[in-house]
C-alpha cells in the first residue's frame, strides 16, 4: 500500500497516525481512510462573489469555511525568472515535481502551502508560484463589491508565461522528468486550462474548479481528477452533471469525477479535520484520492 505522510504540525493538522521518522512526520496507510461509498470563467467568479459574499455576512471568509491556518511552512520562497514561488522538495531525491495553484488568496496562504508540504512528504517536488505575479491577492477585509474589477487582470487561464517559466525551472534546475498539477478554486479552474493546453503536463488534479466557456473543454489531454463538495454554491452539482456526461462523451484519456456529500467548497484544504471532526474522512479521503491520482500516472 502507498503510505500517505502528512506534515505533524501543531496548530494545522494533528493527525493520529504513527510517527516514523526523526522529522516527526505521521504516516498513514490507504487503508486507514473511511472508505465513503460548466461555468465559463466569468460566471465561476460571479457566482464565487456572490456566495462569498453572502458567507462574509456570518463569518469574514468567502467559501463558508473559515480555517486559515497559523502554518510557517517546511520549503522556501525562491525566484523563478519573473516570480516568486513557494518550493519544497522531498527528503530523497525525486524526478516528480507538482505545480501546485492558489485560490484567490494567492500564494502565500498557509493552506495552500500546507498541500505542498504534503506533497513533498509524499516524494514530489512542489512548487506553488505566485500565478498574480506581485499583484495583491483576495483578502478577507477586501470589499466584495469589487471583487469582479479585482478579477479583471486574474484569470485562471492567463497563465502561460508563468507556467512556462516553472516548467523551465523544474526540469532544468530540479531534474524533473514527470510533472503534474493541483489546484484549489480558482487553481482548479487553472488546472483544467493546462490539462487542455500542456500534454506534457503529465497528470492534474482540479479541486472545485471547471472550465465552461470553451467548446473543446472536454477534450483534456492528460488525465484529471475532478474534486467536488455536494453543497458547493460555486460550482453546482448541475454543472458537475454537464462535466462528466461531456467527459463521458468526448474525452478520450482517462478522468474521474468524485462529488463528496455534505461538504461545500473549500473543504480539502481550507477545513481542518482536527476540529471538523464530522469532515474529517472526507477531507483525508479527498488528499488520498489526490495522492493516488498522482501516483497512478507519475
Amino acid at each position: 500500500m502507498y503510505p500517505f505522510r502528512a506534515p505533524n504540525l501543531i496548530g494545522f493538522v494533528r493527525h493520529q497516525g504513527r510517527p516514523t521518522s526523526k522529522s516527526g512526520e505521521t504516516l498513514f496507510r490507504w487503508t486507514d481512510l473511511v472508505p465513503l461509498g460548466g461555468y465559463g470563467t466569468s460566471l465561476f467568479l460571479l457566482l464565487l462573489q456572490r456566495n462569498a459574499k453572502m458567507a462574509n455576512e456570518a463569518k469574514p471568509c468567502p467559501c463558508d469555511i473559515g480555517d486559515r491556518m497559523d502554518y510557517g511552512g517546511l520549503g522556501q520562497e525562491v525566484q523563478i525568472e519573473h516570480i516568486k514561488s513557494y518550493v519544497v522538495k522531498p527528503s530523497s531525491a525525486s524526478d516528480k515535481a507538482v505545480i501546485v495553484i492558489h485560490d484567490i488568496y494567492g500564494w502565500t496562504l498557509p493552506n495552500t502551502r500546507y498541500m505542498a508540504d504534503m506533497l513533498a512528504e509524499n516524494g514530489y517536488i512542489a512548487v506553488c508560484p505566485d500565478f498574480y505575479v506581485g499583484k495583491d491577492p483576495w483578502s478577507p477585509t477586501s470589499d466584495w463589491s469589487k471583487f469582479q474589477e479585482w478579477c479583471e487582470d486574474k484569470k485562471p487561464t492567463g497563465i502561460n508565461r508563468e507556467v512556462e517559466a516553472v516548467l523551465r525551472f523544474l526540469k532544468e534546475q530540479c531534474g524533473a522528468r514527470l510533472i503534474g498539477s493541483v489546484g484549489f478554486c480558482w487553481g482548479g479552474v487553472a488546472v483544467h486550462h493546462l490539462a487542455l493546453n500542456y500534454p506534457h503536463i503529465t497528470v492534474g488534479v482540479s479541486v472545485y474548479g471547471i472550465i465552461k466557456e470553451r467548446e473543446d473543454c472536454y477534450a483534456l489531454k492528460s488525465p484529471v481528477l475532478f474534486i467536488f463538495a455536494e453543497k458547493d454554491e460555486v460550482v453546482p452539482l448541475e454543472q458537475v452533471s454537464v462535466l462528466q456526461a461531456g467527459l463521458k462523451e468526448r474525452c478520450s484519456v482517462d478522468h474521474r469525477v468524485k462529488i463528496f456529500p455534505e461538504q461545500s467548497h473549500g473543504f480539502v484544504h481550507r477545513r481542518r479535520e482536527d476540529i471538523n471532526p464530522s469532515d474529517r474522512a472526507h477531507i483525508l479521503e479527498a488528499r488520498s484520492d489526490m495522492l493516488l491520482w498522482l501516483n497512478r500516472f507519475m
